[in-house]
């Protein structure tokens, strides 16, 4: 336990890949636990939006009494009243660390909002970290989660802010009568319109196109055997003396069978 160092998890509302429901979002469960272990129940657990979003309760019931939210709309940009907060409570938390998941399951997801706030504050910024190792009175060592597995460890300076990998320890279970009886604190710092999401215009995704299949062969040998490999398929057929028209309704035919093209 770290009782000198102010760890704030942001948090955000999640949807559920298959249903779509609001949730606890995965990598946000995962701050919040990062933060548990760092500094118990001393954690600040803070989200911008909706205050009456009953998912925030699921983030308490993991083991705090209580959260903070700062009020804001649909349509506005969550950044500048975060930097409003943390500048109005720089000087009573020099010793600070910001946790967030990587990108959020709702809105943009587009994983800026800790980039942007590191900027704003002139904060260093450490990308996906799997674990805090030691915290002393200037500066903290950070597990980095790499690819395939890898992991390195950083120094790193107070105060900063950390986007939390999968790869960080698994959310514990939420208590969802001690999630109920979480005190909420609201905050008013202001607010301000997300111009640039006013002109979005939001649509449901549509399947990615399908790939062929190509062989990829190293060396001679093996590109001589996949040119004379017999066809596994039998339902192929040779254009020689078709028509040009022919030949390229084949061909749109076979797009279409392999969904290249809808």
């Amino acid at each position: 336990m770290q009782p000198n160092v102010n760890v704030v998890s942001l948090v955000s509302i999640g949807r559920h890949p298959q249903s779509g429901r609001a949730r606890r979002a995965e990598q946000d469960g995962r701050a919040v636990e990062l933060g548990l272990k760092l500094v118990q129940d001393k954690l600040t657990l803070l989200h911008a939006g909706n205050a009456h979003e009953t998912v925030l309760r699921q983030y308490a019931g993991m083991g705090l009494d209580g959260f903070t939210v700062l009020p804001q709309g649909e349509g506005d940009d969550a950044v500048p009243v975060l930097v409003a907060y943390f500048k109005a409570n720089r000087q009573h938390h020099s010793r600070q660390i910001v946790l967030t998941g990587v990108n959020a399951e709702s809105g943009e997801s587009s994983g800026m909002l800790p980039y942007l706030l590191a900027e704003q504050l002139g904060w260093p910024i450490v990308p996906r970290i799997a674990d805090i190792v030691r915290v002393d009175e200037f500066e903290a060592e950070v597990l980095l989660a790499l690819p395939r597995g890898q992991r390195r460890v950083v120094t790193v300076s107070l105060p900063f802010i950390a986007s939390v990998d999968s790869a960080a320890q698994e959310p514990r279970q939420s208590a969802f009568a001690r999630g109920l009886r979480a005190t909420l604190t609201t905050l008013d710092y202001g607010s301000r319109v997300d111009d640039a999401v006013s002109h979005w215009q939001v649509a449901p995704a549509k399947p990615k196109p399908k790939r062929l299949k190509v062989v990829k062969a190293k060396t001679a040998a093996d590109r001589m055997k996949a040119a004379t490999a017999k066809p596994v398929g039998g339902g192929g057929k040779v254009l020689r003396n078709e028509s040009v028209e022919e030949q390229a309704q084949a061909i749109f035919d076979l797009l279409l069978e392999e969904k290249v093209i809808r």
